[in-house]
C-alpha cells in the first residue's frame, strides 16, 4: 500500500471526512497538512456523528497514528475541546496515536481577536471568515512572529519570545482596532491551561515519518477545504489563507520527500459553498431551500446554511486538474433521489461565449451557468451497495460526470455512515 491523499475538489465540505474515515483502515497514519479549526470534518460512526476540525478523521481507528504536521494552524484551546469530547465517547487518545508536529506554529487568542475585529471592519465587503483566527495566523506565520509548539520544552525562550510577540501585537489590536490589549498575566493563563496540556503530544513527527517510510508503512495525507478555495489556485481573495492541494501535502505534513502515489478527490453529487465570493450555478429561493433541506446542508464549524446549487462540471474539472486526482468519491447521490430532473451546469457563458475553461478569478462574476437535465431516479438508493444494483438513471448521471471532468470515479456514498459506500 502506497501514500494517498484526500482532498477537496470543489469549494469545500464534499465529505472528505468520511472517507477518511472509511478508508483509513488501509494506513498505518493519517496526517493533517494544513489549514486549523474553521473547516468542519463530519464524521458518523460506532461512537457517534462527530465534526472534527483539527483531529484528523483517522483517530477512530485503533492501530492508527495521526498527526498535526507543520502545516496546521494549531489552536490549543479548540483542540482540547474536541480531544475532550471525542474521549468522552470512548475513544482512546494517548500519545502513541495522537502526534503533533514540533514544527507546528501556535494559533494564540489574539489571532481570533484580530479576524473577529478586521471582518466588522470590512462590513459588507467581508470575506465570510469562520472568525477562527486562520487569516491573522497564516499572515504572522509567513512574517516569522509565530511561536513553534516545540518551544514549549525550552520556557524561559519560550516566554521571551511571546513577551515580544505581545508588544507587537498589541500595537495592532490598540492602535488600528482600538481593542482591549493582552497582557502576560493573560497569556500565562492560556500557556497553563492549553499549552501544557498539549505538550505531551508534541514530538518530532518529521523523524516519525521518516522511520514510518522506511518501514514501509503507508501514510493518507487528509486536507482541509478544497480546490477553489487554495490560497494560489482557487477563487482569490474568498479563499483560505493556506495550500490546501495534493501538491503541498508532504511539505505540510513534514516528510517533503514524501511520494504520494494516489490523489482520491471527494465532489458531491451537487454543489455547495460556505461563505463569501463567487459561485457561478448557485441556486435561489424554493428550489435551493428544497436542495438544502434534503442534504442538510449547514456548517459543521459555523451552522451557516450553505449555498447550493447543481453540480458545477466546469469548476469540478478545474478542481481535478489542480489537484492531480487519480481518482474520485462522489459523495451524497442519495441526496438527489427526490429530483424528477437533475440540473447539471455543464458549461459557462463569459463575454457571450460557451466556455469550459474554469476563468480567472476576476472574471467569475460575470459568468452565467449553462444548465442540462438529466433524468432522476426517483427512489431511495441509500441502501444499495452494489453499482450495477443502482437504477440506470443513477448510472448514467455517475458515467456523464465521470466523462466530463475525466477521471474514473470509484467510490459512490449514499449515505453519511461509514459502510454506506459503493465501490467501483
Amino acid at each position: 500500500m502506497g501514500n494517498c491523499a484526500i482532498v477537496g475538489i470543489n469549494w469545500g465540505d464534499e465529505g472528505k471526512g468520511r472517507m477518511v474515515d472509511l478508508l483509513t483502515e488501509k494506513y498505518d497514519v493519517v496526517v493533517r497538512y494544513q489549514g486549523g479549526g474553521n473547516a468542519g470534518h463530519t464524521v458518523i460512526n460506532e461512537f457517534g456523528k462527530f465534526a472534527l476540525h483539527l483531529l484528523p478523521s483517522g483517530i477512530f481507528r485503533k492501530e492508527t497514528v495521526n498527526i498535526l504536521g507543520n502545516g496546521v494552524a494549531l489552536d490549543p484551546e479548540n483542540l482540547l475541546k474536541e480531544m475532550d469530547e471525542v474521549i468522552s465517547k470512548g475513544v482512546a487518545l494517548t500519545p502513541d496515536n495522537l502526534k503533533i508536529s514540533n514544527r507546528v506554529s501556535l494559533l494564540i487568542p489574539w489571532h481570533r481577536d484580530l479576524d473577529e475585529l478586521e471582518e466588522a471592519r470590512l462590513k459588507d465587503k467581508k470575506f465570510g471568515s469562520t472568525k477562527q483566527g486562520i487569516a491573522p495566523f497564516y499572515s504572522d506565520k509567513y512574517q516569522k512572529k509565530t511561536i513553534l509548539a516545540g518551544e514549549l520544552f525550552y520556557p524561559e525562550k519560550f516566554r521571551s519570545h511571546l513577551a515580544d510577540l505581545l508588544e507587537w501585537k498589541n500595537l495592532s489590536l490598540t492602535k488600528i482596532y482600538g481593542a482591549k490589549p493582552y497582557t502576560m498575566e493573560d497569556l500565562e493563563e492560556w500557556i497553563q491551561k492549553y499549552c501544557e496540556r498539549i505538550k505531551p503530544y508534541v514530538c518530532d513527527t518529521g523523524a516519525f515519518l521518516k522511520q514510518a517510510q522506511k518501514e514501509g508503512k503507508s501514510i493518507m495525507f487528509e486536507a482541509q477545504l478544497g480546490s477553489l478555495r487554495d490560497l494560489d489556485y482557487g477563487i482569490h481573495p474568498y479563499t483560505t489563507s493556506s495550500n490546501n492541494i495534493a501538491a503541498y501535502a508532504p511539505i505540510g505534513s513534514g516528510i517533503p520527500s514524501a511520494k504520494i502515489d494516489d490523489i482520491v478527490g471527494v465532489v458531491k453529487a451537487y454543489s455547495t459553498c460556505v461563505g463569501e465570493g463567487p459561485f457561478v450555478c448557485e441556486m435561489f429561493g424554493d428550489e435551493a431551500e428544497e436542495l438544502r433541506k434534503a442534504g442538510f446542508e449547514y456548517g459543521a464549524k459555523t451552522g451557516r446554511p450553505r449555498r447550493v446549487g447543481p453540480i458545477d462540471l466546469v469548476a469540478t474539472k478545474y478542481g481535478v486538474e489542480v489537484q492531480a486526482a487519480t481518482e474520485i468519491a462522489l459523495t451524497k447521490l442519495d441526496v438527489l433521489s427526490y429530483l424528477d430532473k437533475i440540473p447539471v451546469c455543464t458549461h459557462y457563458i463569459l463575454n457571450g461565449e460557451q466556455i469550459d475553461d474554469f476563468p480567472f478569478p476576476a472574471a467569475l462574476a460575470e459568468a452565467t451557468p449553462v444548465i442540462e437535465y438529466m433524468d432522476g431516479w426517483k427512489c431511495d438508493v441509500s441502501m444499495i451497495r452494489k453499482y450495477e444494483d443502482l437504477p440506470v438513471q443513477a448510472r448514467n448521471y455517475i458515467e456523464f460526470i465521470e466523462k466530463r471532468i475525466e477521471c474514473p470515479i470509484t467510490y459512490v456514498s449514499v449515505g453519511p455512515e461509514r459502510d454506506s459506500i459503493i465501490y467501483r
